[in-house]
């Protein structure tokens, strides 16, 4: 099992996940994060932290699609161990749906 992040993390970017994670194993897209599945210690300590409740197991059901996404863009986005501020924005889009379709960006966040 591994832990995952999902949608709900677009546009909201919030980073107490980051703070938490002890193996920094988040990656960092423009416009959301991604949890490296290979590196994930499966300790669950950033799932309750996040306040968009974007994280889960890979187990729950509907996870297949965002553990690909995961697995895909870790590989890509730069590592991100250093907390900073989401967008200023964040609150307008935290629970708004289908935002994968409306938002989601390949792009490369800043990272460390």
């Amino acid at each position: 099992m591994t832990y995952v992040v999902t949608e709900e993390c677009i546009k909201c970017k919030f980073m107490d996940c980051v703070d938490v994670c002890p193996v920094d194993c988040f990656y960092e897209g423009e416009n959301m994060l991604v949890i490296h599945p290979d590196e994930c210690i499966d300790c669950g300590v950033c799932e309750p932290e996040c306040p968009a409740d974007a994280i889960h197991p890979d187990t729950k059901e509907g996870a297949e699609k965002w553990l690909t996404v995961n697995t895909k863009y870790a590989d890509i986005w730069p590592n991100i161990t250093i907390v900073r501020d989401s967008p200023e924005d964040a609150e307008k889009f935290n629970g708004e749906e289908n935002k994968f379709k409306k938002y989601f960006s390949e792009n490369p966040g800043e990272g460390d």
